[in-house]
C-alpha cells in the first residue's frame, strides 16, 4: 500500500479510535510496518498543518487526532452546552452499560451498542459520572466504570445494588467467554 493511502487509513483509524494509539498497534491494525506508519503520520501531520480543523498529536503515548487550538472556543461552547443539557438517550444507555458491566472496555461498550462511543464516553467522564482506568486484562487499553459521584447521586454505595445486577454481569461473562472462544478458533485456523 502506498504511503498516502496508509496516511488516509491512519487518519480514519485515529478518528474512530478517539484515544492515543501506539504506532505498533496502528501498524498491526493496518497490516503495515511501524516505519510505514511513522512515514504516514508525517504526511498526515503535514496535511493537518496545511488546513482543516484537526491536528495530529505525536507523543510517547502514541498518535492522536485533536482539534486545533484556534477552534477551542467552539469546542468549549459545545462542551458547555453538552454539560448544561440533560443526558441523551445514547448517554444514558452508555452509562447503564458501564454501571452494570464496569469495568468494561470501550470495545465492549461499542460492541454492545453497535456504534462508536468515544464522544459519549468523554462527556460522561467530564461530567464525573464515569472513570477511566488501565484495563488489567489488556495492556495499553482502558476500562470504564461508574464513579463514586454517580453512585452517590443515585443513592447507592456499590453498583452491586443496581436492579438485576447479577443478571447483566452473567451476560457480560458470557460475552467475554464467547470472544475468548472466537479468538482461540481464529488462532487455530490461522495456524493451519
Amino acid at each position: 500500500m502506498e504511503t498516502s493511502k496508509i496516511s488516509d487509513a491512519l487518519e480514519a483509524l485515529l478518528f474512530v479510535y478517539g484515544e492515543p494509539m501506539k504506532v505498533r498497534k496502528a501498524a498491526e491494525l493496518l497490516g503495515v510496518s511501524e516505519e510505514e506508519i511513522e512515514a504516514a503520520a508525517r504526511i498526515l501531520k503535514e496535511k493537518a498543518e496545511a488546513g482543516g480543523g484537526l491536528s495530529l498529536m505525536i507523543s510517547e503515548s502514541g498518535l492522536q487526532l485533536a482539534t486545533k487550538p484556534e477552534f477551542s472556543e467552539l469546542v468549549q461552547k459545545i462542551s458547555k452546552e453538552e454539560m448544561d443539557s440533560e443526558l441523551s438517550p445514547a448517554s444514558l444507555e452508555t452509562l447503564a452499560i458501564i454501571a452494570y458491566l464496569g469495568p468494561v472496555s470501550r470495545a465492549e461498550i461499542e460492541y454492545i451498542r453497535g456504534v462508536n462511543s468515544s464522544f459519549i464516553l468523554r462527556n460522561l467522564s467530564i461530567r464525573g459520572l464515569i472513570e477511566r482506568k488501565s484495563d488489567p486484562r489488556r495492556p495499553n487499553t482502558f476500562a470504564y466504570q461508574s464513579s463514586l459521584d454517580f453512585l452517590r447521586h443515585i443513592g447507592l454505595d456499590t453498583p452491586g445494588k443496581l436492579p438485576e445486577y447479577e443478571k447483566y454481569r452473567d451476560l457480560l461473562r458470557s460475552l467475554r467467554e464467547e470472544n475468548k472462544q472466537e479468538e482461540v478458533r481464529a488462532e487455530g485456523s490461522s495456524s493451519n
